[in-house]
């Protein structure tokens, strides 16, 4: 029988907390959403200084990346480079830079999604979640 890792709530709160000091470290404002493996929102947070849609979407760049199982920067890049089916693919609404899987033990239990700054500073975010994870 193979072996289920899951993300905790209490673990994705910590993750989300390591992507804002990151970007508190740079006087960034950023909306922060961690998911599970099944896309489904653990946490999220967005500070008043930040517009409401960015909240929207780092949730759906964080979901885009975990059922994608790799990053959304990825399908950015193919839909820029002509690939535009993707914009129907079914259940995938972050497609945008700034949404990372978090693997343990070669498993996607969950992802990360960053939004309201330029693509690589979001994705720069985001990693910082998963550089605290992988110390862990």
């Amino acid at each position: 029988m193979d072996k289920i890792v899951v993300l905790t709530a209490d673990l994705a709160e910590k993750i989300g907390f390591a992507c804002l000091d990151k970007a508190k470290e740079n006087s960034w404002n950023v909306s922060v959403a961690v998911c599970d493996s099944g896309g489904f929102l653990l946490w999220m947070k967005r500070p008043h200084t930040v517009p409401p849609i960015s909240a929207s979407i780092a949730i759906n760049k964080a979901r885009t990346s975990a059922l994608g199982r790799r990053a959304s920067s990825i399908y950015e890049d193919q839909i820029n480079n002509g690939r535009n089916a993707l914009l129907s693919a079914p259940e995938v609404q972050g497609m945008m830079t700034g949404g990372l899987p978090l693997f343990y033990e070669n498993q996607c239990i969950g992802a990360v999604g960053v939004s309201n700054l330029k693509p690589a500073e979001d994705e720069l975010i985001a990693q910082a979640g998963i550089d605290f994870f992988s110390k862990i």
